[in-house]
């Protein structure tokens, strides 16, 4: 039976003290009738939610039957399918071939040994296969003269016969569903835009990095970055904590006095999830030569996942496992902070003439921040980005961030090229590439933006789903602007970066890594973070790393895809370039990490992170943020003083999504 602490560990609502007992009795049920462990039931009801891809999917007792009857409904529908396998299988072993056709043999074997024969409904096949998108008579589809027209290929219902949200019949849109510091005033858009960017946007990533030949990775270069990073922390930790050399060793050996161990959490196998008693400590060559022990972590309260980095503090009395009696905290990085001079410069260009500017909303910075997919999986019209569009003009934003996927290789259209274009003289029908659709769909409207609003900053984040581009592996180059057809007003970053607007530090990255995290994580005992949304970004920036998780999770086991084949992409990481992930130099004030998880803003170790969620999801509308940052505010002693100021985005920002 499942135990009523690990479902409220599970699901648990953030502002509740335990799940009610209608609730908690509900999961038990589900539970016992399909032999589920709680933690594989917590997997089950994060696909419902983001199958439902609604907002009012909360855990209350009608959701949860509705639930608990579409579980039922696919364990039947793949109990069917099994059968029928099965009696395909048994009559086909007897089957009498049967001549189709006048012209066509038995099993049209004779078509496929001909000379100079196609077999019989080739071409067709080759033409859905592999020619590119053209443009289809206007009389087979309605009226597509514009990208906004782009409703071609809609259905009522998708492939498993649920009722899919039409973007324009969607429910309260631009309804609040969280805000974060909500005291403070939404940005008021200004009378008239800016007659240039209040933003200066900067790279604090060597982007020339980022354009490596991927696929090209060695053994040996891999080892020695996962090894050098065992070995970074371990002097961190030293240096932190004031220790001695002679306080370290290898947990491999067998000792009788207490030591601190260094290395990498991993497991004993390569198949199945990572738990208590599958968990073991990977040590670096140089401490540990190479060697992996089993850990004993019952007397110790921590969150685990694969590729954590962790300082333990053990005895290896035996030879075979380390028995671990406390984990030593890895220090963090330092705030982002600047001069006063250079913040006095930066709320010069933000238009303060007066002190009180300072908390006038009309001069804060107007942030928008939106991940992909920016469509439904019914159609390539791209409505929720028309509609983000006009947000940003109508509030005149500052910032713009577009986060892939923005042509996304796992929307069924797109992924089996049965889609059409627009009309346009620019597109030769039968050469039109993704580039060219990319160019038109995607390029346009953010070129009719930035000429509403010049002084907006356009920021796009390519992911590793996203077709237009060709580097394939994580970390990933950026976009090619010019032959996408952006304005010159849309800064083309890697995925992952760290660039600074103005005085504030945000990093991004568009691999979902808290879904991952979630799916991955081993929670022993009772973790200092209870909610879970706050637990897995503070992985990351206690693992100073965007995507501290190694192995990758196997794709099978991510949300499954609108495609034929539903596989999802998952990320293909190259080894040899993971330092491109590491923070160097500080604490980020914002960080964003588009996920599947409900969308969210929480402020953890001072920084504000962002989840915007996806705009689209596969079948209705999605979720996007807007920020209001408010200028940083010196005080006299600051002024006169002269040190480095943090930057406190925390107090000064206000995040709605």
């Amino acid at each position: 039976m499942a135990s009523k602490e690990d479902l409220n560990q599970l699901f648990l609502l953030p502002d509740a003290a335990e799940l009610p007992p209608d609730i908690l009795g509900e999961l038990q049920s589900i539970c016992r009738l399909h032999s589920a462990t709680p933690q594989d039931l917590s997997y089950k009801w994060d696909a419902y939610k983001w199958k439902m891809g609604t907002d009012s999917t909360t855990l209350d007792l009608p959701t949860l039957r509705a639930f608990k009857q579409d579980l039922q409904e696919i364990l039947e529908r793949e109990s069917r399918a099994k059968a029928h396998l099965k009696s395909v299988d048994k009559r086909g072993a007897f089957a009498t071939p049967r001549n189709v056709g006048k012209s066509a043999d038995v099993f049209d074997i004779l078509d496929s040994v001909t000379p100079g024969q196609r077999p019989a409904g080739s071409d067709k096949k080759r033409k859905a296969t592999f020619e590119t998108p053209s443009i289809r008579k206007t009389s087979r589809t309605i009226g597509m003269s514009s990208p906004m027209d782009g409703r071609t290929q809609v259905s009522k219902k998708n492939a498993s016969g649920t009722q899919a949200i039409m973007f324009q019949d969607r429910q309260n849109p631009g309804q609040i569903v969280e805000s974060l510091n909500d005291h403070l005033m939404v940005h008021e858009p200004p009378i008239a835009p800016a007659p240039e960017s209040r933003v200066k946007l900067t790279a604090n990533t060597d982007l020339k990095k980022f354009f490596y030949k991927p696929m090209a990775m060695h053994l040996s270069e891999s080892s020695e970055v996962l090894d050098d990073r065992i070995d970074e922390f371990q002097s961190l930790v030293q240096q932190h904590h004031g220790l001695e050399d002679a306080a370290f060793g290898s947990a491999a050996s067998k000792a009788t006095s207490e030591i601190i161990a260094v290395g990498r959490i991993a497991s004993d196998t390569s198949e199945g999830k990572l738990n208590a008693a599958s968990m073991v400590l990977e040590t670096s060559r140089r401490t540990g030569a190479g060697l992996r022990v089993p850990l004993k972590v019952e007397s110790v309260s921590h969150a685990f996942f694969p590729g954590q980095i962790v300082a333990v503090k053990g005895i290896n009395a035996s030879g075979e496992y380390f028995s671990v009696n406390e984990v030593l905290d890895v220090p963090l990085l330092g705030p982002a902070a600047s001069l006063p001079s250079t913040l006095q410069t930066i709320n010069d260009r933000l238009g303060l003439l007066e002190e009180s500017d300072v908390e006038n909303p009309s001069k804060a910075l107007n942030v928008l921040i939106a991940s992909g997919p920016y469509t439904s999986d019914e159609n390539v019209a791209f409505e929720p980005l028309h509609a983000l569009c006009q947000k940003a003009e109508e509030t005149v934003a500052d910032i713009l961030i577009l986060i892939g996927p923005i042509f996304d290789v796992e929307h069924p259209l797109i992924a089996s090229g049965d889609f059409d274009l627009p009309d346009d003289p620019s597109i030769q029908p039968d050469r039109a590439t993704l580039t060219d659709a990319f160019r038109i769909m995607i390029g346009r409207p953010l070129a009719r933006l930035a000429q509403a609003v010049p002084s907006i900053t356009i920021v796009c984040v390519p992911s590793v789903r996203d077709i237009v581009n060709k580097h394939v592996s994580w970390p990933q180059e950026p976009f090619a602007r010019k032959e996408l057809g952006l304005p010159k007003q849309a800064k083309m970053i890697s995925n992952p970066v760290t660039i600074s607007l103005n005085e504030i530090m945000v990093a991004i990255s568009a691999q979902d890594v808290l879904y991952e995290l979630r799916r991955e994580e081993v929670v022993v005992g009772r973790p200092k973070e209870s909610n879970l949304l706050a637990r897995l970004p503070k992985h990351l920036i206690q693992q100073r790393h965007f995507f501290p998780l190694y192995p990758p999770v196997d794709r099978a086991q991510l949300p499954k895809t609108g495609t034929e084949e539903a596989t999802a992409t998952g990320m293909p990481l190259d080894l040899s370039y993971l330092k491109l992930g590491e923070w160097l130099d500080a604490r980020p004030d914002i960080l964003i990490t588009p996920s599947a998880l409900p969308p969210c803003a929480k402020v953890v170790e001072n920084v504000v992170v962002v989840n915007p969620g996806p705009l689209s999801k596969r079948k209705g509308a999605g979720t996007y943020s807007q920020m209001t940052i408010y200028p940083r505010k010196l005080s006299e002693e600051e002024a006169t003083r002269g040190d480095l100021v943090a930057h406190d985005v925390f107090h000064r920002a206000r995040v709605d999504i």
